[in-house]
């Protein structure tokens, strides 16, 4: 049933606009605390980077099979250059990555103990671009549309900064005219900024927080109504609703759908999000309906769970999985 969907994925070209980071491991074991505080000593035996943040949605588009193209800013110091070099190593291009001179590349350090995190420390600014950065992340993303057919555009918010009105504005505009699909994963800062995109993924937290009020989520007619008023104040054509295991919530044309989340052994939650959107846009991209998007992004994200660590989705895990399901 689904072989065509996910063999039309390989034709497609997805542009992801978003604060790139790397992750980086350091995994050991944990057998004592230690006596200068009450807190456990790591004994490091393995040390790791990948690519995290919008650059970890791009390579779940990889792995889906579509050919993702990154649009994003680095800081100019070492890690950006461990940055590029990862992006190298996976063949995804680094033609829309621009250096910004005095900026930070963002870090989040996880240490991982008797494979459990136990700390993450973030490196990083979220000081929003300036006007002359944000005009050069545009010239790279008119010169991206020049060069590739694009399918669908991903904005992938972690509110580090690279996301600005002016940012956002610019590219719905330019998108609405080629008629290219805007799939959005939002976060606080700029959480109403998008009107009128295809598809407006939060999670259940920062739907909360975007709107400025408290619910049940397992009261349907109180999610409902808090969709109802996100819709009405950025009128999107679909909502999706991310609820941890309470599942997905989609809302399309007023009506809504709930899928339960599939009972899993839940290792590590880091990059589920980044799992979801990226098979909800590449779904979109090849002109599935929302709820078999949200369906298939759902499971996604849980089989991702299972992995220690922030870790792509598998294809013909996904695939085998929807075709039990």
């Amino acid at each position: 049933m689904y072989n065509n969907l996910f063999d039309s994925f390989n034709q497609l070209n997805i542009l992801i606009i978003g604060d790139v980071m790397i992750d980086a491991y350091l995994w050991g074991k944990v057998d004592r605390i230690s006596p200068e505080a009450p807190v456990p000593i790591v004994s490091v035996n393995k040390k790791e980077s990948r690519l995290g943040g919008a650059a970890n949605v791009a390579l779940n588009i990889k792995a889906l099979g579509a050919n993702p193209v990154i649009c994003s800013i680095i800081g100019d110091d070492s890690e950006a250059d461990e940055f590029l070099r990862l992006l190298n190593i996976e063949q995804i291009s680094s033609d829309g990555i621009i250096k910004v001179a005095h900026r930070q590349t963002t870090v989040k350090t996880r240490v991982i103990g008797n494979n459990q995190q136990i700390l993450r420390v973030d490196a990083e600014t979220d000081v929003a671009i300036g006007i002359n950065e944000t005009n050069l992340v545009l010239h790279k993303f008119r010169l991206m549309l020049a060069q590739n057919p694009i399918d669908a555009i991903i904005f992938q918010d972690y509110d580090k900064g690279l996301v600005t009105q002016q940012l956002i504005d610019e590219v719905t505009k330019t998108a609405k005219e080629k008629h290219i699909p805007i799939v959005v994963d939002p976060k606080k800062r700029h959480f109403l900024s998008y009107k009128n995109v295809d598809v407006f993924k939060p999670n259940l937290k920062e739907l909360k927080e975007g709107l400025k009020i408290d619910f049940n989520p397992k009261n349907l007619l109180d999610l409902r109504a808090a969709v109802v008023q996100l819709q009405e104040l950025i009128a999107a054509k679909n909502i999706v609703v991310t609820l941890s295991e309470l599942g997905i919530y989609t809302f399309q044309n007023n009506e809504e759908h709930l899928t339960p989340a599939h009972i899993r052994n839940v290792a590590d939650v880091s990059g589920a999000g980044d799992t979801v959107i990226s098979v909800i846009a590449t779904c979109i991209a090849a002109k599935a309906d929302i709820s078999l998007a949200a369906q298939l992004g759902n499971l996604a994200g849980g089989l991702v769970c299972e992995k220690v660590g922030v870790v792509p989705i598998d294809k013909t895990q996904l695939l085998a999985e929807a075709e039990k399901i």
